[in-house]
Parts: C-alpha cells; structure tokens; sequence
C-alpha cells in the first residue's frame, strides 16, 4: 500500500476509534476517506476479496458470508446497500436512475394523499428505504408505509421493529430475484398485508395481498394505465408518472 493510501487508512481507523463503526451511527459522523481506499478496506473486514465482491455485485444479489452479523453489514461501503437473510450477508449497487425515479415519484404521489392528508384519507406513514429488524433478518425495502393507528409517531431510531403495514420493491436485474424469493417470504412471515412489485423496464406494477399467510396476485398494471390499487385504492395512480421512457 502507498503512503498516502497507508495515512487515510490509518485516518479512517482513527475516525472509527473515536465513532460508532455502525452504519446506524453515522448521521453526525465526518466524512469518509475516498472511496478507493474505503473498498480496499472494508471487503477484507467482512473476508471477501475486493475483486470478488465486485464480481459478484455486477449481475445479481448473490450471499457474500453466511453467519453473519449487523456489523459485518454495517462494514460494507455506504455505495451498497447491504442486507440479512437467514444470517446470510447479501449487498446490492445502489439503484439505478430508473430505479430512483419510480421510487421517487411514487413517494410524491402517494405522500400527499396518504402521508399528508392532502386530497386524500391521510392516516399513514410512508417513509423510503427504511431499514426493518424483523426477526434476525435485515432487510431495507424501497418503500414502505405504516397505518398511524399501529405506529402514532415516527421513532427517533436508525431503524424500525415494527412490520409494516404495505411494502413496494422496485425491481431490477440485480435485485429481482431476492425481491421476489426472500424478501417476499419474509414479509409473509411477519404478516405485512400488501406488496406493490414495480418494474420500471417492463413498465408493470403487480399488487399483492397477503390470505393466509400466502401472497395472492390481486392485477397487474401496465403501461400508461391510471390505476386504484389497494390498499391506496381511494386515489387514482397514473402510472406514466413513474417511468423514464415513453
């Protein structure tokens, strides 16, 4: 290792002897030393080779450690966004502007109506990327809502324990598989109601309940299609909104 890489190595072990390692303790924390030396540090800390954690990130969710623990998820770099499934380490790229975009304008589009109040019923929270300890799994969906007669306030915590109430994936090619096999099973597990599936390149939205511990498939939406789906029924859905193509 170079000097100057050795010196912002030994910088950043100094900023961690002072700090939480957590990735949950880090809202107030200095910024990281660049990204380069950050990948060449944390891979090893959990025992993957850099060259094999890229590798294995480039086409799908793929477990990196079985046995591990909420540190090892916190030690992987704050580019990737790392998850725990039956004690089995899996970590994904940050979404794509597609991807971002469909999560983006379907929070504004249900946040009014549904978060605010605002020419709609009100009585949720709906929050982006939150991350949920359910179980001894880890998972982080892209969205997620709560009715407020389960959860009145939003707790000053990195993370919730609670269930909640509607999930949405946004799927992708790196990320379809685990959205549609684990998590899916997770969520059953832990009773959430409803499941939105979205796929901005097929340009579809599948809803989902949950009957008897089992997802029933309710519709799928397509295209450019203006949709009431449940349990966000009481406002029409213009689906357009969400995709980046024609």
């Amino acid at each position: 290792m170079s000097p100057k890489a050795n010196g912002a190595v030994r910088k950043l072990m100094f900023l961690d002897s002072l700090e939480p390692r957590c990735a949950r303790d880090q809202w107030n924390r200095p910024s990281r030393v660049e990204t380069s030396v950050f990948r060449e540090v944390v891979p090893r800390d959990i025992g993957i080779p850099p060259r094999v954690l890229g590798l294995r990130l480039m086409s799908r969710a793929t477990a990196l450690k079985s046995g591990a623990t909420y540190e090892d998820l916190c030690a992987l770099p704050d580019h990737l966004v790392g998850e725990i499934f039956g004690g089995e380490l899996y970590a994904t790229p940050r979404p794509s502007l597609p991807h971002a975009h469909a999560a983006s304008v379907l929070g504004v589009e249900l946040g009014g109506p549904f978060h605010r109040g605002r020419g709609g019923p009100g009585g949720w929270w709906l929050l982006d990327e939150p991350e949920l300890h359910l179980s001894e799994d880890v998972v982080v969906p892209d969205l997620a809502g709560w009715r407020r007669e389960r959860l009145p306030a939003i707790p000053a915590m990195p993370y919730l324990t609670l269930a909640p109430d509607w999930i949405c994936e946004i799927l992708s090619p790196a990320t379809e598989t685990i959205d549609r096999s684990k998590k899916l099973v997770v969520y059953a597990r832990e009773g959430i109601r409803h499941a939105w599936l979205i796929n901005p390149a097929a340009q579809t939205l599948e809803v989902l309940r949950l009957e008897s511990k089992r997802w029933t498939m309710l519709t799928t939406y397509a295209g450019d299609a203006t949709v009431r789906a449940e349990p966000f029924d009481a406002v029409e859905l213009e689906l357009a909104a969400l995709w980046t193509a024609p």
